[in-house]
């Protein structure tokens, strides 16, 4: 079908084909899924408006990898001008004009967001942002890009555009950079942990790069300085949870990298690797990796204050460093998990099973965790209200009465009942 209706304009077919390096077509099933009743509008559009339209970056390396992407980007060689006079035109709705400075138009079709982009070029960058010109030049765009798994574009026919080898990477699960690993750095110094992110997501095995890569990155990893703490905090998360997370974590500190991100510079290496094996098979928060690094609570102040990491976030921090050593299985009970139970009764904090429950997962503590996933909390059976309905009236004697109860029901392990627990109330 995409054969017949797709075939792309090129005035210099012959040009461009020298141009470009069209290593295969795809077919797979998870391709085939993205084509909705949306897709197939907006590619019609674009066809019958005789603009080139193409799937792009990410999502055409997970596709490559035999995976249905989450979300797919598309490039275009019409204009964004073009592109809102194409839409109107047909009577499509766009929304979120934010990105139109940046020559992302997003149209709504049947119900369904569609981000695309204009081909373009850098003019201009400082390490951060860059200003851009547009183009119809599919080549330039992909040599502006970060690495080259993420350089090539997909037609919806299912012909692969690789300029720069990006295929061959993607199947020997190499990271690299397009082109001057310097150069790509320089224009956006974030891409020094972009590349971090998808080598643990890309390659097999942890120490694979290449020693150009990081000499450029040692060179270049001041400029994260200038980046903001929350584009640092949204790719360091990703690269904790992530393969090899202790490897690169590690490599971050030999690049010396690690004061430009917020990490104390004496890291606690060791104890990071340790809970990392600990950790890696569980689904980890990233902060309960981070923490690892971490000595004291003024360390976990002064990471807040580079990467603006969230309350939750900060607080999951200073739980791991304060109970880490304390808040342990019990080796005299028969019971191991009654000390993080009775934690968790005693905290009434909203969030204090998920806290414990990486805690657990930090002390590689497998066994007590899958039991702790699996509990639901109970309810304390007595209030306040029934110590006065049986004639106790001073907060105080309440309070006192109802934390003795509380003790008496923590050594039940939560079975007694109220009936039980207020038999014990004199009156």
């Amino acid at each position: 079908m995409w054969s017949r209706i797709l075939n792309p304009r090129v005035i210099d077919r012959a040009a461009f084909y020298r141009r470009s390096l069209v290593t295969m077509r795809l077919k797979t099933s998870e391709f085939q899924s993205l084509f909705t009743d949306g897709l197939n509008e907006l590619a019609e559009l674009f066809q019958k408006n005789h603009h080139e339209l193409r799937i792009a970056g990410g999502a055409v390396r997970d596709l490559l990898s035999r995976k249905r992407p989450k979300d797919v980007d598309f490039a275009t060689t019409a204009t964004p001008e073009e592109m809102k006079h194409m839409f109107r035109n047909a009577g499509i709705r766009m929304i979120n004009n934010k990105g139109e400075q940046h020559g992302t138009i997003t149209a709504r079709l049947h119900d369904e967001n569609f981000e695309v982009t204009t081909l373009r070029v850098d003019v201009r960058t400082d390490g951060r942002h860059a200003e851009v010109e547009f183009t119809t030049d599919w080549h330039k765009d992909a040599e502006r890009r970060d690495l080259t798994i993420n350089s090539m574009f997909l037609g919806l026919d299912g012909t692969l555009y690789d300029y720069f080898k990006g295929y061959e990477d993607l199947q020997n699960n190499k990271v690299r950079f397009v082109g001057s690993a310097e150069q790509r750095i320089q224009e956006d110094y974030l891409r020094i942990l972009r590349y971090f992110r998808f080598y643990g997501r890309v390659a097999l095995t942890p120490d694979n790069h290449e020693p150009e890569t990081l000499a450029a990155i040692r060179d270049n990893g001041h400029g994260l300085a200038s980046i903001s703490g929350e584009r640092i905090w949204d790719e360091v998360k990703k690269i904790c949870v992530d393969n090899h997370a202790a490897h690169l974590l590690e490599l971050m500190y030999k690049l010396e990298l690690a004061q430009y991100v917020g990490l104390p510079p004496d890291g606690n290496m060791e104890e990071m690797k340790h809970v990392w094996q600990n950790v890696k098979n569980h689904s980890p928060k990233p902060m309960t990796i981070l923490a690892a690094l971490l000595h004291c609570p003024e360390e976990v102040e002064k990471l807040d204050r580079r990467l603006k990491v969230s309350r939750q976030e900060k607080n999951l921090a200073l739980f791991l460093l304060k109970h880490r050593q304390v808040l342990r299985r019990s080796q005299e009970e028969a019971d191991s998990l009654r000390p993080f139970t009775d934690f968790i009764i005693d905290s009434r904090e909203p969030d204090s099973q998920t806290k414990v429950c990486e805690l657990l997962k930090y002390q590689g503590e497998e066994k007590l965790l899958a039991e702790l996933s699996g509990w639901s909390i109970p309810r304390f059976p007595v209030s306040g209200h029934d110590l006065r309905r049986m004639g106790c009236s001073s907060g105080k004697e309440i309070g006192d009465t109802l934390q003795n109860l509380r003790d008496v029901w923590k050594k039940s392990r939560y079975q007694m009942d109220k009936d039980e627990l207020l038999s014990l109330v004199k009156p």
